[in-house]
C-alpha cells in the first residue's frame, strides 16, 4: 500500500471533526463546541490531526464510505472536490466526453447547456466554500489565546502549530482561487468573522488581492521547497497558486502581470524539482515518488476510498471495445467505457512528429473518431494516461479505488507558463530558455530530440496545443481556452460544444458559471453572474 506521509487515521478522523459544520448549503460553521471540542485538543498530536481534517477534505466527501458526504444534499460523485474541478475544468472542453448522460448535471457540463441548479456546478461551489468554513475553524481554534487557554506551552509544540496554520491559510487560498476561477465570486469569510453569519460577496478583484495579500503574507514562514512530508504545502505551492493568478490576470482583473507569473516560476524551477525521466510515470500508482510534483490530491485505495478524479478516470478510460483495465490496475471493464476523447483533442497529435511520443496514449483500434450519438460508447477513442500500476509494474491495492493521485500542480506546467509569458512579452522571461524549456518537455516525451522545435514554431497558438498534449485531463483545459479566447465564441468549436454535435459558438457569459441557486437562497448577499 502506498504510504500517505500525512497519516491516514489522522486524515480520516480530522475530517469526522468537521462534520457538524456542513449541515446545510452555507457551509459555515454553526457551533465552536460542535466543531472541535475542547475535549479533542486534550492530546498534543490533536492539533496535527485537525490539520490532516482540512487536507482531508481535498479528497474525502465523508467518513462513512466513499457513497458518503458531510454536505447536506450533495452525493458524493458530484460532492468531491476533485472530481468537480475535473468535470468543469476538462468535461466542459474539447478534452473528453461522459457516455453515461443520465449521471446528475454531467450532460449539461459537457454539452455547455448549464444553469444554476446543475448539481456539479453546485457540488463544486459548496465543497469549496466548505473548505473555506474548514480552513477558517481551524485557525479560529489554534490562536495564541486558545493555546494559552489550554495551558499549551511546549515550545514545539507551538513552532508546528504555527507551521499549521500558515498551511491551512495556504489551503484557503486554493479553495478561494478554484472560487474565483470558475465562479467569479464568492462569499467571503476568514476566522475573524462571527460564526453564522452571511458572508459578503467578494468579487475577482477583491479575491484576487486576498489571496495574493495572504499568500505573500505567509509564504517567509511556508518551508521551503520540497522539504514538507508529502502531500503538504511549502513555498512552491504558494509561489504555483500565485504564478496561476498572474498568468491569467488579464482574464481576471484586466490587468497584464506576466513579468509576475515569470518570477513565480523562476521560484518554483530554482527549488529542486526536475523532469521525472519517464512522462507517465507521473500518472501511475506510486506518482507520489516523481521528482516534478509539486501538489497532488491524494488517493488511496484501501484507506482513503472516494470518487475522486484518478478513480473516475482510470476506470473511465476503459475502453467498451477493448476491455483493457487490467493493463491499467483495475477491472477489465473498469465502468464500460464511460469516457472517451473528443475529435478535436484527438488531433492535437496528427503528424509525424507525434509518431514516438509518449503522452499519445490513444487508442483507436476500429473505433470511429467521430462520436455522433454520446450514448454510443463504441464511438470516438479512447485514452490510456492514468494507471493504478505503479512504475515498477505492482498493482495498486484495489481493483476499484485507484492509488493514484491527481496531478494538481507540477513541473511540466511551469516550464509551459514560463513559455507562454516570454511570447506575451513579460520583460524578465527569453524566448531562448522559453525554446529550451519547451524542447526539455519534448525531449523527454519522446525520449531525445526528435520531435524538438525551432525558435519559428514557438508561437502562443502552439503554447495552447502543447498545454493539452502536456496537460490533458488534470484541470486546466477549460482555464487555458479562456485565456486563449478560444472557450466562448465561434473562433473554436469542439464535438458537442455548446449541444451541436459539431460545436457552435458559446455566449460569452459562460466564461464563468452560475452561482448555484442553492447558495443565492442561503446567503442573500450573493448575487448572480450575468447572463444567468
Amino acid at each position: 500500500m502506498k504510504k500517505f506521509k500525512i497519516n491516514i487515521l489522522a486524515l480520516v478522523s480530522g475530517l469526522f471533526l468537521f462534520t457538524s459544520c456542513t449541515k446545510d448549503l452555507d457551509v459555515t460553521p454553526e457551533d465552536d463546541d460542535l466543531f472541535l471540542s475542547e475535549n479533542f485538543f486534550s492530546n498534543p498530536q490533536s492539533y496535527k490531526q485537525g490539520l490532516a481534517g482540512v487536507y482531508g477534505n481535498l479528497s474525502l466527501t465523508g467518513i462513512t464510505g466513499a457513497g458518503s458526504s458531510n454536505i447536506q444534499g450533495l452525493d458524493a460523485g458530484t460532492s468531491h472536490y476533485g472530481r468537480c474541478l475535473w468535470y468543469l475544468q476538462n468535461l466542459s472542453t474539447d478534452e473528453v466526453i461522459w457516455s453515461y448522460e443520465n449521471d446528475p448535471g454531467v450532460a449539461e457540463i459537457q454539452r455547455n447547456t448549464w444553469t444554476s441548479n446543475n448539481p456539479i456546478v453546485l457540488g463544486m461551489f459548496a465543497r469549496g466554500m466548505a473548505q473555506v468554513a474548514f480552513c477558517n475553524e481551524y485557525l479560529r481554534q489554534t490562536t495564541p489565546e486558545k493555546l494559552s487557554g489550554r495551558g499549551v506551552t511546549d515550545s514545539q509544540l507551538l513552532a508546528n502549530i504555527e507551521d499549521y496554520r500558515n498551511e491551512v491559510r495556504a489551503l484557503r487560498a486554493l479553495a478561494y482561487y478554484h472560487l474565483m476561477d470558475m465562479y467569479g465570486k464568492a462569499a467571503f469569510y476568514t476566522e475573524n468573522d462571527q460564526i453564522g453569519i452571511a458572508g459578503p460577496e467578494y468579487n475577482r478583484q477583491q479575491l484576487f488581492s486576498f489571496i495574493e495579500s495572504d499568500l505573500n503574507a505567509i509564504l517567509p514562514a511556508l518551508k521551503a521547497p520540497r522539504t514538507n512530508e508529502y502531500g503538504r504545502v511549502d513555498k512552491a505551492f504558494a509561489w504555483m497558486i500565485l504564478g496561476k493568478m498572474y498568468l491569467n490576470a488579464e482574464v481576471y482583473i484586466g490587468q497584464n502581470r506576466y513579468a509576475d507569473c515569470v518570477t513565480m516560476c523562476n521560484n518554483i524551477i530554482g527549488g529542486g524539482y526536475t523532469l521525472e525521466a519517464n512522462y507517465l510515470d507521473n500518472f501511475k500508482a506510486d506518482n507520489h515518488t516523481s521528482t516534478e510534483m509539486i501538489f497532488t490530491l491524494q488517493s488511496d485505495g484501501n484507506v482513503t476510498q472516494n470518487y475522486g478524479p484518478t478513480t473516475v478516470m482510470i476506470n473511465g478510460q476503459v475502453g467498451s471495445i477493448e476491455q483493457n483495465g487490467t493493463s491499467m490496475g483495475v477491472s477489465s471493464s473498469g465502468w464500460g467505457g464511460a469516457l472517451r476523447l473528443r475529435k478535436q483533442f484527438v488531433q492535437k497529435f496528427d503528424g509525424g512528429s507525434f509518431t514516438s511520443d509518449e503522452r499519445k496514449t490513444i487508442i483507436s483500434g476500429t473505433r470511429p473518431i467521430d462520436i455522433t450519438t454520446i450514448a454510443d460508447r463504441d464511438q470516438g477513442y479512447v485514452l490510456a494516461k492514468y494507471s493504478n500500476i505503479s512504475s515498477t509494474g505492482i498493482p495498486g491495492v484495489n481493483q476499484g479505488f485507484v492509488d493514484t493521485d491527481f496531478p494538481l500542480f507540477r513541473l511540466a506546467d511551469v516550464y509551459l507558463m514560463y513559455a507562454e509569458c516570454a511570447l506575451r512579452g513579460a520583460g524578465n522571461a527569453s524566448t531562448s530558455q522559453a525554446l529550451t524549456y519547451i524542447n526539455d518537455l519534448r525531449e523527454r516525451a519522446n525520449n531525445g530530440p526528435v520531435a524538438n522545435i525551432s525558435s519559428g514554431d514557438l508561437t502562443l497558438d502552439f503554447i495552447l496545443d502543447e498545454r493539452a498534449r502536456e496537460l490533458h485531463w488534470e484541470g486546466h483545459r477549460r482555464q487555458d481556452l479562456i485565456r486563449f479566447n478560444k472557450y466562448t465564441g465561434g473562433s473554436y468549436n469542439w464535438a458537442w460544444k455548446g449541444n451541436g454535435s459539431n460545436g457552435i459558438a458559446l455566449p460569452a457569459h459562460l466564461k464563468v458559471f452560475p452561482i448555484p441557486s442553492s447558495s443565492l437562497s442561503s446567503n442573500p448577499n450573493l448575487s448572480q453572474n450575468i447572463g444567468y
